[in-house]
């Protein structure tokens, strides 16, 4: 596991990661898709999972935004 860092963030500058966070999930789903249409198994796995451990980032993120 990796080592846990502390960083101080404004809301403002969490929002600002979720939103920057999204939009580069949104590019591994997409590149997914394509490699899944390519019949690349190996690229749709790694592009899966880059989007998957996003999403856990954007949900530990948002869940601060909302306190």
């Amino acid at each position: 596991m990796s080592k846990a860092h502390t960083v101080k963030l404004t809301g403002d500058e969490i929002e600002m990661l979720v939103d920057a966070l999204e939009a580069d999930m949104e590019g591994y789903v997409e590149a997914a898709k394509e490699a899944r249409a390519n019949n690349k198994r190996d690229d749709v796995a790694m592009f899966t999972e880059a989007a998957t451990r996003i999403q856990a980032l954007l949900t530990r993120l948002q869940d601060l935004v909302e306190d």
